[in-house]
């Protein structure tokens, strides 16, 4: 009788743990948390203007290759290391090595501007150490954070590559144009691609980071002077 209450207790204890590790990884990746991602648009905005995506398919297909092949899986391979890191070195080398990633200016401002909003609000809302150290760019902010709060990796990978695929499907829907129906049915079908990332950036080392979404990159950089605009990437 004593051992099946105390397994009981423990179950209740794991699962209110667990119950708050959630809400604060769903609180993070909200569009309502305050890192200004409404405002970037990952290049995807001189990709529209270039004709490059112009329906529900093009804009499905140019989010999945920035997934599989671009920011979205080397950020997820670099949260995951964040999550492991264990001190403020390991941290700030991952730092310098997210930053160089960038193959644009604007891409640099996105990843440090959302980094250095993300560090501030969470610290005051949820505050640990490894979130107030040095400025992160914003995988390895995230990816700290998760680890300072005992959220899962896969939970906190699956959850940060859901918010990525819907920042660039939310700015797709405004500047397309396409209805919020089809942009829901594209987030839709990126589950199956956001899991796969998910699993492979879990189980992937530092020197399996790189791309070849080329087109995505050249657009960023192509965005940096584009005469009309919305997004600040």
């Amino acid at each position: 009788m004593k051992l099946r209450i105390i397994t009981t207790m423990v179950i209740i204890i794991t699962t209110t743990i667990m119950t708050e590790a959630r809400y604060r990884l769903m609180t993070w990746l909200s569009p309502a948390y305050p890192v200004g991602g409404f405002s970037y648009s990952h290049g995807l905005e001189q990709a529209v203007e270039a004709g490059l995506v112009t329906d529900r398919g093009t804009l499905s297909d140019w989010i999945e290759d920035c997934l599989r092949h671009g920011a979205g899986r080397s950020d997820a391979i670099l949260a995951a290391f964040a999550w492991r890191a264990e001190d403020d070195a390991t941290r700030a080398e991952l730092a310098e090595l997210a930053l160089a990633l960038q193959p644009a200016r604007e891409r640099l401002l996105e990843s440090e501007a959302q980094g250095a909003a993300f560090q501030l609000v969470t610290a005051a809302v949820w505050p640990a150490g490894a979130i107030a150290a040095a400025p992160l760019p914003y995988p390895v902010a995230v990816g700290a954070a998760a680890r300072a709060h005992a959220i899962p990796l896969d939970d906190m990978l699956e959850a940060w590559l859901w918010a990525f695929t819907a920042n660039l499907v939310s700015a797709g829907v405004r500047l397309v144009p396409l209805g919020q129906t089809d942009g829901q049915r594209v987030q839709a079908a990126m589950m199956p691609v956001v899991l796969a990332v998910a699993t492979e950036a879990a189980a992937s080392d530092l020197d399996d980071i790189g791309g070849c979404a080329f087109l995505a990159d050249i657009a960023a950089m192509r965005h940096e002077t584009q005469h009309v605009r919305l997004f600040r990437s």
